[in-house]
């Protein structure tokens, strides 16, 4: 294969111009994510690893373990590293600080890495990144986690242009966050099991496929299992490769592709490469340096509550926040006027190492931590994830000023997609409102037309 796309991982796409040119988010055989939570569920073969550690270039979507590894980006020191344009440029200044040869990808603009292969960069207010990577004139839309705002129609307008695309997107029913939470009376929120009886996967991925315009589709970003004792309860809540394509309808639009496969671009020929599945031992917490008998130590309350009191959007809606170690609780009072609360049962040790290097996502996702809502529906609404996490510990915002500067900055990379947008629902509006209710459009129609030529002309 001279030009063509391999999948493979979790998260990586391998772009081939004669030679490997680009991988997406490497994260490495043998190595962990969210303090030994995760390992990769197949093993990535010895010539696709050996290309991807020969790429010129390496892109990284996002700072989570399981996209940038903390093991596996030691690999890359002679490599090229690229990334999408971000508020507070939190992963550059650390990876310039290490030695690594590190590149900002100028933001929705096309970026040529060879004769065959060029870039488009997209930076999300969540603080992850798209990447539209087009391979002798066919695209790979690398969505990983990231969820439509404030680009959704660029993306789609890109994808209209192409005859062939591909999807590239995180699929399942939600493990890939955190699950592990429970109400006051200490019945779990089944927010899981209810995806999971509701809809099958094939028919989500068909219906997100058929949005986003493209003519392919292929599940990545989504390919782990569960290695602690304390979180391998997880494992039955994640998909195997099958399930991907379970009740996926049968279409003369949308293909679906299985999810490590060679991509011929010069002819489009897709071929499975089968990797084999990773066969592990289930791991006590103790092997990473968790005790669920530890308490904290001098000096740690303190950072923890200097840790939240930084947040300061936090105040707008949380009352308290608790930390249950070993067998004490550890308040921290937010806002004495709120009766809002949020009780986190974890180990010390890797507590302590999500305050200390700001990582506090990687306790939620790692699901072995327990967590309970006091007067709370869920972490997000209101968005306790992002409050802490993506604009918090990612985006360095903790003032209300931070955050104001800082959604105004995504707010004016994706200004055509907002007055898109609004233009769509306003226009909605009037539809709704002037559909008679005998379900004839006649009359809605003939109102669009007017305003067609009122706003353009009879042309």
């Amino acid at each position: 294969m001279n030009i063509g796309v391999k999948t493979i991982g979790n998260a990586t796409l391998i772009a081939i111009d004669k030679v490997p040119i680009l991988s997406t988010d490497p994260w490495l055989n043998s190595t962990s994510a969210y303090f030994g939570s995760w390992v990769l569920s197949h093993n990535i073969p010895k010539i696709e690893h050996h290309e991807i550690l020969k790429s010129k270039y390496v892109w990284f979507s996002h700072g989570h373990p399981d996209h940038l590894n903390p093991s596996s980006i030691n690999y890359f020191k002679k490599n090229k590293i690229l990334l999408s344009d971000h508020y507070g440029n939190r992963i550059k200044d650390e990876l310039i600080e290490k030695g690594f040869d590190v590149s900002i990808l100028p933001d929705r603009k096309w970026t040529r890495l060879s004769k065959n292969i060029k870039v488009f960069s997209i930076a999300d207010f969540s603080q992850n990144s798209i990447l539209l990577i087009d391979v002798s004139n066919r695209l790979f839309v690398n969505l990983n986690d990231s969820v439509p705002r404030y680009w959704e129609k660029t993306v789609k307008r890109i994808i209209s242009y192409y005859k062939e695309s591909y999807l590239l997107l995180l699929f399942g029913w939600g493990d890939a966050d955190m699950f592990n939470f429970f109400n006051e009376n200490g019945d779990h929120i089944p927010t899981v099991e209810n995806k999971m009886r509701n809809y099958g996967l094939g028919k989500k991925i068909y219906k997100v496929s058929k949005f986003y315009g493209v003519t392919n589709v292929i599940p990545f970003s989504c390919h782990h299992k569960y290695n602690r004792s304390d979180s391998a309860w997880a494992n039955k809540y994640v998909p195997s490769l099958d399930w991907y394509k379970k009740d996926f309808p049968e279409s003369d639009q949308i293909n679906f592709i299985d999810a490590f496969v060679k991509i011929n671009c010069e002819n489009g020929q897709v071929e499975n490469i089968n990797p084999k599945e990773n066969l592990f031992l289930i791991q006590k917490p103790e092997e990473f340096g968790d005790n669920w008998s530890d308490n904290l130590e001098k000096g740690d309350y303190e950072k923890i509550n200097q840790y939240f009191q930084r947040k300061q959007k936090l105040n707008d809606f949380l009352g308290f926040i608790n930390f249950k170690i070993g067998m004490k609780d550890n308040f921290i009072t937010l806002n004495k006027n709120k009766k809002t609360g949020i009780t986190f049962e974890v180990p010390r040790n890797s507590l302590m190492q999500a305050i200390d290097f700001q990582i506090f996502d990687d306790l939620l996702i790692g699901n072995f931590m327990k967590t309970t809502v006091h007067n709370l529906d869920s972490l997000y609404e209101p968005n306790f994830n992002f409050i802490v996490t993506k604009w918090g510990d990612n985006g360095r915002v903790e003032t209300e000023e931070e955050y104001i500067r800082y959604m105004k900055h995504y707010k004016r990379k994706g200004l055509t997609d907002i007055i898109l947008s609004e233009a769509e629902k306003i226009s909605m509006k009037y539809i709704r409102h002037f559909i008679p209710s005998d379900g004839s459009f006649g009359r809605a129609k003939r109102f669009l037309i007017h305003k067609r030529k009122k706003m353009f002309g009879k042309n």
